[in-house]
């Protein structure tokens, strides 16, 4: 009899506990502004909480490429990176901004992130976010080769100088116009590929172009990238700037067989695996939609990684379903030809 009235007594009490704890909670008295921080406790106990979480689920991350450390991923990140992250986390040009000392969490310094997570974890944060921080998930967390991008950035970061910062962040000119200078931050003002970073823009479709800032719009281009470069830009600022680059001197649709591989797989297609001629849709012919790229002058890695994300990815937008179809049916090695074959032609626009 005393057992059951004692469990009796501890159910009780919890039923009163909680119930006090709503009380409490819905009178309005705990504070929740960011100027009151967190206890020290609470701190930690969050923190602890978020280690042991992003290095369990690290391990579903896929393994880094590798390459991770290239220049050209390094040099992809930079400009999304002072866009988007420095104003919270700082960076050599401004290594202690204002906004983050009103937060709570105070977002950290990443000078040492390289030193405390492993490329894996680095990628569940950069790709997820962290609840409850303001830390973001990837807009595009389908594109691991931005993810990875940002991870070889984060890992360059401690060894860069103000200056090495500003020339990766900012590229080599500052245009005037607003709206060009945030473009030519990655893409140079003549929309070269800096070294095989970006794809090259120079001489492309200006249809083309409009369309697939749209679709990095709406989301049905998939890149955490493009979407915030492009958000809030209107539809008129697009066409200007897609204009722009298709002014400058570069992608052609001049493709001239040259007998290799590649030339083979442009012309005539590989027909045993059912892949038509890339020059059907993709050449100078008059009968060309000029809402496809033209492929003559692009960088081959951007080319060889674009079909191979094809060859794995579900198109979002229909109009790319042919693409990926194709690009499923083309072995690795009629991949590297054919990229290599376009990146040959075409003229050399400025950086």
């Amino acid at each position: 009899m005393r057992i059951v009235l004692t469990g009796r007594r501890i159910v009780a009490g919890l039923g009163l506990a909680v119930l006090a704890g709503l009380v409490v909670a819905w009178s309005g008295v705990v504070g929740v502004g960011a100027s009151s921080g967190h206890w020290r406790i609470t701190y930690h106990g969050l923190h602890w909480v978020m280690q042991n979480s992003i290095r369990t689920y690290a391990l579903f991350e896929p393994e880094p490429p590798a390459d991770l450390d290239g220049p050209a991923r390094i040099r992809r990140a930079a400009g999304h990176f002072e866009t988007a992250c420095a104003f919270c986390h700082g960076s050599p040009l401004n290594p202690e901004p204002a906004l983050p000392t009103a937060m709570t969490p105070m977002p950290p310094g990443l000078t040492g992130a390289a030193a405390k997570w492993t490329p894996r974890e680095l990628s569940r944060i950069v790709r997820h976010g962290v609840k409850y921080t303001g830390m973001p998930a990837w807009l595009a967390p389908q594109r691991s080769d931005e993810v990875w991008a940002m991870v070889a950035f984060l890992r360059a970061l401690p060894q860069m100088s103000g200056e090495d910062y500003r020339r990766a962040a900012f590229g080599q000119a500052s245009p005037e116009d607003p709206a060009l200078a945030r473009c030519a931050r990655c893409h140079g003002v003549g929309g070269g590929s800096s070294g095989g970073a970006f794809p090259m823009l120079a001489g492309q479709s200006e249809d083309y172009l409009v369309e697939a800032l749209a679709a990095y719009d709406l989301g049905t281009r998939p890149s955490g990238f493009m979407r915030l470069a492009v958000d809030g830009v209107s539809e008129s600022e697009l066409r200007r700037l897609a204009r722009h680059y298709a002014s400058q001197p570069g992608l052609s649709e001049v493709s001239v067989p040259d007998g290799s591989a590649g030339s083979r797989i442009a012309f005539e297609g590989l027909p045993a695996r059912d892949v038509p001629a890339c020059e059907s849709c993709h050449g100078a012919s008059a009968r060309r939609n000029p809402s496809y790229p033209r492929l003559s002058g692009q960088d081959a890695a951007y080319l060889a990684a674009a079909l191979r994300r094809m060859g794995e990815d579900a198109p979002l937008n229909p109009r790319a379903r042919i693409m990926h179809t194709i690009a499923k049916r083309l072995p690795d090695a009629a991949i590297d030809a054919v990229a290599d074959f376009y990146a040959a032609r075409g003229g050399a626009p400025s950086p």
